[in-house]
């Protein structure tokens, strides 16, 4: 787990910016500490993540499992939606209200094998903006090869999912 490129230690990831009561996903969350901690970042029109699959993801082994690669494409996809919501609104991540994405479907092509060990790069481009629906395509490379591929049509959270303010909290996002 984790990034080997340095420059990625410096930046501020996307899902850093999710507010504490939404930063829990498996894949993504920041707060939780048995997850992957995915984070995502803009290289230029695209975003970009970094993840080390470790030995107890396996399927077969020498082989990363299907349902982790495809979990990857899900958060990384999912936080590339936020990104580029906040980006055609031409504001910062870091202003309100803030945006987060669950996923309305998923759809991974698994190319070839993705080995166990090496460092994988996860590469998310959104392909459509539009209210509260952002198309994102993603791919897995590793070892130069690109070995799984995936459409994420991403939603926004609906107030339905969003925790109830605490104390102090500002008040809920209306939907729309």
């Amino acid at each position: 787990m984790g990034r080997s490129d340095s420059s990625f230690r410096t930046m501020k990831a996307f899902q850093d910016y999710y507010p504490d009561d939404l930063a829990h996903c498996f894949g993504c969350g920041r707060l939780n500490e048995h997850g992957y901690q995915l984070k995502s970042f803009w290289e230029g029109e695209e975003t970009v993540a970094r993840f080390t699959p470790r030995a107890f993801h396996t399927a077969l082994p020498g082989f990363v499992n299907g349902g982790l690669l495809a979990s990857l494409i899900d958060c990384h996809a999912t936080g590339t939606a936020a990104a580029a919501a906040y980006r055609a609104e031409g504001r910062e991540m870091d202003t309100a209200p803030a945006h987060r994405f669950v996923t309305g479907s998923l759809r991974v092509d698994y190319l070839r094998p993705t080995p166990i060990g090496p460092e994988l790069t996860i590469r998310g481009r959104a392909t459509s903006v539009s209210g509260r629906k952002v198309v994102v395509q993603a791919s897995i490379v590793t070892l130069g090869e690109t070995t799984v591929r995936g459409e994420v049509v991403c939603m926004e959270l609906p107030e339905s999912m969003r925790p109830p303010p605490g104390p102090g909290a500002p008040p809920a996002r209306a939907s729309g």
